[in-house]
């Protein structure tokens, strides 16, 4: 961990000194985040969090709604102009300047890509644009957010979907993010190291692989070499992460593990590996300084699929997710798992890009009918390509 990394961690430690209302940093204004405060409207008037949810129970499942929020590598300039017309947006990036020290919407909207696709920019844009989608929900179809029974996110998008529900505000969500985003860059640039996507078949030898790559890197001199199953998105389909070496080992061995098709990521690090050690620390940090609240909503772990029980599992799993495989498929199957016959929620993929919901459709095809995606762009500028 660097010392500026080290020194703003403790300094936001410092600042809240374990008090939400002692925090020297930049708040949002009143109003520019209510979405929470609607939820909590919402759930008053059904008699609290707990019989809001057996009222959620009650209403028809195809009356509920789930929110996804996506992660790095969503980013695309021009995200956040389709947005700007709707309450409160410009009021998100006017507080998220305050607390990250610059212009973000400038850099959102005009770039230039290799700036906006750095580490220490995309996560706090993608976390921005994600709940100024959510703004534009609400301003469109209120009852969505009404009826949200569960939201999920992935990697850094779990800090958003956690800021919708109430579990933190936003400037401390955002704040955290910066402090990972930047620690994150710092350990990325200590290694050579990067993410491979793997589209397998059944019988795809990943566990093989990544060892066999391993042993290749220490005859190459790597000392501790990782490869390593880093994202978990749909059957057959995952995200290697490690050592550059072992993954173009892979890419090069990859008919002997029965792999369809690999490609490199456009990311600077081998995320969520044990090579991202060295920035949990400062997360660990920042996230004791934060007062987080039980989520007023579902919210489902990176880590394990399930949902967070306990504000104390919030600050211990979102920093181990940081060396932890992001378990996407797992967490498909425990929201949208339910009897036959029973009616799939509407899904919202809130932010940019349209990767979770081809991953939804890969993972549960009927789930992914009432999928819809709220745009984050102008019309006619979207550049999504198919995953």
């Amino acid at each position: 961990m660097s010392v500026r990394v080290a020194r703003a961690a403790r300094a936001w430690a410092r600042s809240v000194s374990g008090r939400r209302g002692s925090s020297n940093c930049p708040r949002p204004p009143p109003a520019a985040v209510d979405v929470a405060a609607l939820l909590r409207d919402a759930t008053a008037a059904d008699g609290g969090s707990q019989d809001a949810q057996a009222a959620a129970g009650r209403r028809e499942p195809g009356q509920c709604s789930v929110l996804l929020f996506p992660g790095q590598g969503s980013q695309v300039v021009g995200m956040g102009r389709g947005l700007l017309r709707y309450p409160r947006v410009r009021e998100l990036y006017d507080a998220a300047r305050r607390v990250l020290g610059y212009d973000l919407l400038e850099l959102s909207l005009r770039g230039p890509p290799e700036a906006l696709d750095r580490t220490v920019h995309c996560q706090p844009a993608v976390f921005v644009a994600s709940l100024a989608a959510v703004e534009k929900l609400h301003h469109l179809q209120p009852a969505v957010i009404e009826n949200c029974v569960a939201a999920a996110g992935f990697s850094v998008g779990e800090f958003a979907a956690l800021v919708f529900a109430g579990a933190m505000e936003f400037s401390e969500g955002l704040y955290a993010v910066k402090i990972r985003a930047e620690a994150m860059q710092e350990a990325s640039e200590a290694v050579p190291s990067g993410m491979l996507s793997v589209l397998g078949q059944r019988q795809s030898k990943f566990t093989v692989a990544c060892l066999e790559a391993q042993e290749h890197c220490k005859t190459r001199g790597i000392e501790n070499p990782v490869c390593e199953v880093s994202n978990y998105l749909f059957p057959d389909c995952r995200v290697i992460s490690g050592h550059l070496e072992a993954l173009q080992f892979l890419q090069k061995n990859s008919s002997k593990y029965h792999f369809r098709r690999t490609k490199m990521l456009p990311v600077s690090g081998g995320f969520h590996t044990r090579l991202m050690e060295p920035a949990v620390e400062p997360l660990v940090q920042v996230l004791k300084a934060i007062d987080v609240k039980k989520p007023l909503v579902s919210v489902h772990s990176n880590v394990d699929g399930n949902r967070y029980m306990h504000p104390k599992h919030i600050q211990k799993l979102l920093a181990q997710q940081v060396v932890s495989p992001v378990k996407w498929e797992q967490t498909m199957h425990a929201i949208y798992e339910r009897r036959k016959g029973t009616a799939f929620p509407q899904t919202f993929e809130v932010g940019p890009g349209k990767q979770l919901g081809a991953i939804l459709r890969s993972c549960n095809l009927q789930a992914w009918r009432s999928y819809s995606h709220v745009e984050v762009l102008e019309a006619g500028e979207d550049p999504e390509e198919p995953l």
